[in-house]
């Protein structure tokens, strides 16, 4: 785990369950800051070195904004997606879809169109069918998870993992996978592609000739921090 995915995690276990107590402390710690930097005379210092003064504001800003923008900005951010189902006659697959029987759109914010339904084999003696299932838990009480995870064989070895009923915390670089641990992520897991959008219902096709057999799990993972957002074990 990287430093800034062990800092998110401190995050959320510790001072997010905690967060108007540590608000508090944060307030009354940066005014005592204040207070003493100013008894200490360090604004006059930094009156007689401007140029230096002015060049560590820079250097630290040009740091703290692009970084607290990419890891704060995505959690303030919902897009949901509606992608059609695989199985005939199952619905929209989320109450924040309002999906016409084979038709396929994104609403919410989301400029990409969303991929086609999943092609379906219709030849005589096979039926489309859910193979696994599971329902989607969040890692902690920060990163909030929900929804359904359908493992859906739509032809003979050829397979999809469709989202329904979806809704989970955003963050940055996130993306979905297969996992052989029924509790999470871990080696050996199969990216399907980035997390389409943070609410709806939607697909992901499994590469040709994956075993599926060997995944207990679909899970939300972010690739930046190395962090756990949702697992949805399959019964």
């Amino acid at each position: 785990m990287s430093i800034f995915g062990e800092l998110e995690t401190i995050f959320s276990d510790y001072i997010y369950p905690a967060w108007p107590l540590f608000l508090i402390l944060a307030i009354v710690s940066t005014a005592a800051a204040v207070a003493v930097a100013y008894r200490l005379g360090w604004h006059q210092i930094a009156r007689r070195h401007r140029i230096v003064s002015a060049i560590t504001i820079v250097a630290l800003l040009s740091v703290t904004i692009p970084t607290g923008y990419y890891t704060i900005s995505p959690l303030f951010q919902r897009t949901t997606v509606c992608e059609a189902s695989p199985v005939a006659g199952t619905g929209a697959g989320s109450e924040r879809c309002e999906v016409a029987a084979g038709t396929v759109f994104a609403t919410e914010g989301d400029d990409d169109a969303p991929a086609d339904p999943p092609a379906v084999d219709d030849s005589p003696g096979f039926e489309t069918q859910v193979v696994k299932q599971g329902e989607f838990e969040g890692a902690d009480s920060f990163h909030f998870g929900e929804g359904t995870a359908l493992l859906i064989e739509t032809g003979p070895d050829t397979y999809t993992l469709r989202l329904e009923d979806f809704s989970v915390r955003n963050g940055p670089d996130l993306f979905v996978y297969l996992s052989p641990d029924p509790d999470g992520y871990e080696d050996g897991a199969l990216e399907l592609g980035g997390l389409k959008g943070t609410d709806g219902a939607f697909n992901y096709e499994i590469p040709a000739g994956t075993d599926v057999s060997q995944f207990q799990s679909a899970v939300v993972w972010c690739k930046a921090f190395s962090v756990l957002f949702a697992t949805a074990s399959f019964g």
